[in-house]
């Protein structure tokens, strides 16, 4: 057993995200285990840049509204408690709610070494437009 060394919290780089985002490392395993674990808090209204993962993301919301949007247009209000999956590929972006600060476990895996793909790759950010679409809950 090892008590994995914490580092200190990090603020969230502006080409990642809108507003004010900081996320505490909480595990980036090393071979053969490729998982990775972040948790994250959004100020009110910060959000991620469009992105996707190799291997594909899991988020746990911990506390406030997590919106969760896709390409389609799709924005999913997401509770605490609440666990949503985005498959390897799939671009999305997450953040918090206008009026609340919103956390979430992130986790998801690094690709094999072999891949030569990124964990994560960044596009461009979202816009206001996206951010304020209409919000759903899952079905």
């Amino acid at each position: 057993m090892e008590f994995v060394k914490q580092q200190a919290t990090g603020k969230g780089p502006e080409n990642w995200f809108n507003g004010d985002v900081w996320f505490d490392a909480l595990y980036a395993g090393t071979e053969p285990s490729r998982m990775r674990a972040n948790m994250v808090r959004f100020a009110p209204g910060a959000r991620t840049a469009w992105h996707h993962h190799a291997v594909g993301q899991t988020l746990h919301v911990v506390a406030g509204i997590a919106l969760i949007g896709t390409r389609d247009g799709t924005v999913y209000a997401a509770l605490p408690g609440e666990t949503v999956t985005c498959p390897p590929g799939e671009e999305h972006w997450h953040g918090a709610t206008e009026d609340r600060f919103m956390q979430h476990l992130a986790l998801w895996e690094a690709p094999a070494p072999e891949d030569g793909r990124p964990e994560t790759t960044w596009l461009e950010h979202i816009t206001d437009a996206q951010y304020s679409g209409p919000r759903t809950r899952s079905s």
